[in-house]
């Protein structure tokens, strides 16, 4: 199992059936998730695996959800959210009455919700609902419900708990008006094509997995998808080393401002 010609044959067969292309991943780390999953459901070969997958529904959400690696919190790294309300905000601001957000790779919500709650404190007016865009179909739909346990909110401030979400015994429920604020839709970043014109791009622990030359396809797609001087937000373990070559420049670090041809 795993020799070049079953790989690409199993790869080529997934593509068919789920639309997700794997050759954009770094085949060693993907191998290992496969591999790994494979055993969990007790099947020996790339063959009985497709077989699986394409008659057992659970068994297939199951493993899709297993290589889309959500991890996801709210206010994630929060120096680094503290760095977009006091920094990267004004400064869009000062050119721009309203902002157009997109938060790709969304996973359950959290980051979304967490958008909504620092745009509504700041009074920053939107063009538009936040699109908050995912590949997994399971995770948009809890996302959309916007319900999450006292563990996943932990980092939220206390005013805001009290402010956005509603307790309902052991959880936390979003309120509606919050929920009203986003847009919880299906995309697969590397095949869909994106809308222009935003001002803030959020796409934070999505390409780690991804090879370089994924990675470069999707800089410029969403370069090209931000509006002049728009910025794009990447993960805390991720770096775009030819920014240059697709018109983004560094502000602060995990920012990078896009700036007139």
């Amino acid at each position: 199992m795993g020799s070049f010609t079953e790989w690409e044959w199993f790869v080529q067969q997934f593509k068919i059936l789920s639309s997700v292309d794997l050759t954009a991943y770094k085949r060693p780390q993907m191998e290992r998730r496969i591999n790994s999953f494979m055993r969990t459901v007790n099947v020996s070969n790339y063959k009985k695996f497709i077989d699986i997958l394409s008659s057992d529904r659970d068994i297939y959400i199951r493993f899709l959800k297993h290589i889309t690696i959500n991890v996801s919190e709210f206010f994630r790294n929060p120096r680094h959210w503290s760095i977009l309300e006091r920094e990267i905000i004004p400064l869009l601001l000062r050119e721009r009455k309203s902002l157009k957000i997109w938060s790709a790779g969304c996973s359950t919500g959290e980051e979304a919700y967490s958008l909504a709650m620092l745009f509504e404190e700041k009074r920053v007016n939107l063009t538009d609902k936040i699109l908050a865009t995912d590949i997994d179909r399971e995770v948009l739909k809890k996302a959309g419900e916007g319900v999450y346990t006292a563990k996943a909110v932990q980092n939220v401030p206390p005013n805001y708990i009290s402010k956005y979400f509603t307790r309902d015994g052991d959880v936390y429920r979003v309120v509606d008006r919050l929920k009203e604020r986003v847009s919880f839709r299906y995309q697969d970043l590397l095949r869909d094509r994106f809308n222009r014109g935003y001002d803030i791009i959020l796409c934070r622990n999505v390409v780690i997995y991804f090879t370089e030359e994924a990675k470069q396809v999707l800089y410029q797609k969403f370069a090209d998808a931000l509006s002049n001087r728009g910025i794009l937000f990447i993960g805390s373990t991720e770096q775009i080393f030819q920014a240059k070559d697709l018109n983004l420049q560094p502000i602060a670090t995990f920012f990078y401002q896009k700036y007139g041809l």
